[in-house]
């Protein structure tokens, strides 16, 4: 089964292997196919479960929150997000103004059907409100008992201590952050985990298997594989497209394969457990749009790197691997989508 993990420097428990809807659930996967992934991953032990409300535009909570009814609540940790536009896009239907966040979270538990979630997270800095406006009204969600801890998603070092003072200040629990972290992708190494350390922060890493590239399927000079996530016309293609583009990169990714096996791990195994390797990683975030994908990848729970393997993969990947901890703030844009 499963190991579980403290989120930070709280007590929750969360499974070291999340099962996230982004991309896949209200889009690319028909519902039913949707609940039986949902299905999946409750039957190999995973109870924790990540979504937004920007997520097919509201679409994907609906779906996690039908393909979760009638499981025990207590038993399991759903996580949401806000700060992209949702619905018709009004002036306040994006950001982390006071009204859209008291307004999202109402939102989102009715989509879930659920009285609170269980991690309510800034998908991104709002550079368009006072910080101190976010924070209240976060902590304000967190006194009326709608959601149980906060967190963030893709803030950089400097945001996540300016918002972990606020946090200490009202006296809300701050807990986790969201990157994008792989083995291909490390760029929150230098900054954001020594921050998030200092904070009491653990991260909830997305892609794991950098868009399904560490997979190992996207083959140098060759067509992408019919169905994969690289010829999705609703977004997977557009996410994935900066790895393809380098063949380079490719090439040494496939260097991965006997690296893995030395640990008889698929490739997509070896890349969620290279990611778990790291203390302040509580957990992989990992989708599906098939039920026999989270079968497979929850196997990387519990499995232990040596050292000398974890300095394979460096040499492997070599120039290709992203470091630069400048690449985290762009992802916030400067005025409110």
């Amino acid at each position: 089964m499963i190991n579980y993990r403290f989120l930070g420097r709280s007590g929750l428990k969360i499974t070291e292997i999340v099962y996230g809807n982004w991309i896949t659930h209200g889009s690319q996967v028909e519902n039913e196919q949707a609940t039986a992934c949902v299905r999946a991953a409750l039957d190999a032990g995973i109870t924790s479960f990540d979504t937004a409300d920007v997520y097919a535009n509201t679409r994907a909570e609906t779906v996690l929150g039908d393909a979760l009814k009638g499981e025990r609540r207590d038993g399991l940790e759903i996580f949401t997000k806000l700060f992209w536009p949702i619905g018709p896009r009004g002036a306040n239907d994006a950001g982390l103004s006071r009204k859209h966040v008291m307004r999202g979270i109402e939102g989102s538990l009715t989509r879930l059907r659920t009285d609170y979630v269980d991690l309510y997270q800034a998908h991104r800095f709002d550079h368009s409100t006072p910080l101190e406006e976010t924070m209240l009204a976060f902590s304000d969600i967190v006194r009326q008992g709608k959601a149980l801890y906060i967190g963030v998603s893709e803030w950089t070092a400097d945001e996540i201590r300016a918002g972990a003072a606020l946090a200490k200040e009202l006296h809300v629990p701050l807990i986790s952050s969201q990157p994008q972290y792989s083995a291909l992708y490390r760029v929150i190494e230098a900054e954001v985990i020594p921050a998030s350390k200092e904070a009491g922060l653990g991260q909830i890493v997305w892609s794991p298997v950098a868009q399904g590239v560490l997979t190992g399927k996207y083959l140098p000079g060759q067509a992408v594989p019919a169905g994969s996530r690289a010829t999705d016309t609703n977004g997977g293609a557009t996410f994935i497209a900066r790895f393809l583009e380098d063949d380079a990169l490719l090439v040494r990714v496939q260097k991965l394969a006997p690296i893995a096996a030395k640990l008889d791990l698929t490739m997509a195994q070896f890349a969620v457990a290279w990611v778990l390797q790291n203390d302040n990683v509580a957990a992989a975030i990992i989708g599906a749009s098939r039920p026999e994908q989270i079968v497979e990848n929850v196997k990387a729970s519990g499995v232990t790197i040596p050292a000398e393997i974890m300095a394979e993969v460096d040499e492997a990947l070599g120039e290709s691997v992203l470091r630069d901890p400048a690449l985290t703030a762009p992802n916030s844009p400067k005025s409110r989508p």
